[in-house]
Formats: C-alpha cells, structure tokens, sequence
C-alpha cells in the first residue's frame, strides 16, 4: 500500500510594480510514502589502518521486508532492535558500540535499527517513549527491553544474560 500526496501553490511576486503570479511548477512538492520497510543489519569490515587516517568501514546488508512483523517471524536468530532518531546524541555514540556488539555476537543475535520518525506507528506499537531503546525478540515477540546508551561491554553482558536467564 502506496500513500501519495501532492501540492502546489503560487507565491506572489516580490516586485511591487509587477502583479504577475510566479508560476506553481516552482513550488510544487511532491510527498510519497511505502508501507514497505528496510533494514539494515550491520556487519563490520577490516580495512588496513593508515598512520595518518584510520577509516571505520561498515558494510550494511540491506533487505526488505513487507512488515515490521515479517522481519521478526523469519529470524532464525533473537533480534535486537535499536529504536533511535538522528538527532538523538546519545543513539549517535551507540552507532559503534552496535557495530563492536554486531561483530562479536553476530552468531547469537541479529541487530536492526528502526528510526522512530521514519516509522512512528512501530514506535507506537512498543511504546518507545524514551531513546535509545533497545527491545530483544525472540521467537517474533519481545522478550527483553532497556534503555539508554551502553558501552560494548555492558550491552554484550545485558544481551548475554537475557538470552540465557530467560530461556
């Protein structure tokens, strides 16, 4: 399901002596939106060091899935989902500490970022009120929930005993 919405309008000009209308082709925009969702789980690439400049490479693999609920129901892994907003300082700095997390357990859990202004109705959905928040599922269903930034350490060690505490 597509929603298209479009508007234009004219603008008066700016020159008093001239009544003439600017013409709407200018100013018209055009908003499109797709109920159909992509993610980006996240996968970290070694890359030489250069004494000068050391890169951090991340190699995203993108995939699309109908629904948020898809995504879920065909893991064959736990996921993690980090619900965060670009102008979020604190969901910034966990933008590395998820890469260091996703390398290190990349055999024990999947990790998805959903940006809650670009999908506020899944937002809504788990009553994100705060961020970042992370939400593991299991099995297609929440099964664990925390919020605030980590360091590596603490969120490996958080992912860890969810995972072998409430099994």
């Amino acid at each position: 399901m597509a929603i298209s919405v479009a508007a234009s309008t004219t603008v008066p000009s700016l020159n008093r002596k001239s009544s003439t209308k600017l013409s709407a082709y200018y100013y018209s925009s055009k908003l499109s939106f797709s109920s159909s969702l992509q993610f980006q789980p996240i996968r970290i690439v070694n890359r030489p060091i250069s004494s000068s400049y050391r890169p951090l490479a991340v190699e995203a693999k993108k995939q699309t899935f109908n629904s948020f609920d898809e995504l879920l129901a065909n893991s064959d892994k736990p996921v993690l989902v980090d619900f965060y907003a670009t102008w979020c300082g604190p969901c910034q700095i966990m933008v590395p500490v998820l890469n260091q997390v996703s390398s290190t357990l990349k055999d024990k859990i999947r990790i998805v970022k959903i940006d809650t202004e670009k999908y506020p109705s899944i937002a809504d959905k788990y009553k994100i009120q705060a961020l970042p928040t992370f939400i593991i599922f299991k099995e297609g269903k929440p099964f664990d929930r925390f919020e605030g930034a980590l360091s590596a350490d603490q969120l490996i060690q958080r992912i860890e005993n969810s995972l072998n505490v409430k099994q």
